[in-house]
């Protein structure tokens, strides 16, 4: 009935889940103190906390926990409150384990180093992907996953869930387009691309082309980070990672744009004042 191995294997594979452990005991039950299960994400199961009424309502806890994390504990009495024959009460600990956020960084040049660097303390499994050799090295990302092929064919076939965070950084704007365009449809918790405000205008109006919708393209944030009045490629990385972290927590992040109609007029007068404000901050914003 112990689980640690499991624990390790499903730690290892990335897999969200719930532990429950029984705490405490009082009469006849299914099981003692000690007593450990596991419940995942996807309802898989291992180990058991004494099955019948009380190991289904620790089901539920944990499938509530699983959406909005944190711990509790339940205490029961399995025959008064549950209908069970055992006669005692059990109390058990239920603590949701998530492994490290991934942040995934398509590209491996001057920002993306220290983007890296910032990331791993603080907290994040990092993967970077380009496919030169002499920029994707462990002596530039120590402790990350590297991943030595153009950026492109990498996000393609990398698995990605709606826990994960991408940023766009290459060198070239036509592979940062088409990247964009792979990464936009996939349910990611945030999708970043390094660049400026004209270069994301640019972008809007060539996805709007594509058929992505308004709200699709409002899903990429470029310029990447918080108007810090960053300049150097670490004081970039730490904007970016700021935006990063607020998506994290869930705190407020700074307002999508979306390019204007080709006209450079919209009947929306919200959309408009977006589009003058930025017209009248695009020169020299470069983040």
């Amino acid at each position: 009935m112990e689980v640690w191995d499991d624990i390790v294997r499903w730690r290892a594979e990335q897999r969200r889940f719930v532990l429950a452990t029984v705490v405490d005991t009082r009469g006849f039950t299914p099981r003692r103190p000690g007593a450990r299960m596991l419940i995942g994400e996807d309802g898989a199961t291992a180990g058991t906390i004494g099955g019948g009424a009380i190991e289904q309502l620790v089901r539920e806890e944990a499938a509530r926990l699983l959406k909005d994390g944190g711990s509790t504990v339940l205490r029961r009495h399995l025959t008064q409150e549950l209908g069970m024959c055992c006669g005692g009460e059990m109390t058990i600990h239920l603590e949701a384990l998530a492994p490290a956020p991934r942040l995934i960084i398509l590209g491996a040049g001057y920002i993306a180093k220290p983007l890296a660097a910032i990331a791993l303390q603080s907290g994040f499994d990092v993967t970077v992907a380009d496919a030169r050799s002499e920029w994707l090295s462990a002596e530039r990302f120590p402790n990350c996953t590297l991943v030595e092929r153009d950026p492109e064919l990498a996000l393609n076939d990398l698995p990605t869930t709606e826990h994960d965070y991408v940023v766009i950084a290459t060198h070239d704007h036509a592979l940062d387009q088409r990247i964009v365009q792979v990464a936009l449809p996939r349910p990611l918790r945030f999708l970043g691309m390094i660049g400026s405000r004209p270069k994301q205008r640019k972008f809007a109006l060539r996805l709007r082309a594509r058929g992505f919708t308004d709200v699709e393209i409002a899903r990429l944030h470029s310029p990447l980070g918080f108007p810090i009045g960053a300049e150097t490629p670490e004081e970039i990385a730490v904007s970016a990672m700021a935006a990063i972290i607020a998506a994290r927590r869930g705190a407020p992040l700074p307002t999508p744009w979306v390019a204007p109609e080709r006209s450079g007029r919209t009947e929306d007068p919200v959309r408009q004042l977006i589009h003058e404000t930025a017209q009248r901050n695009d020169e020299g914003e470069s983040t």
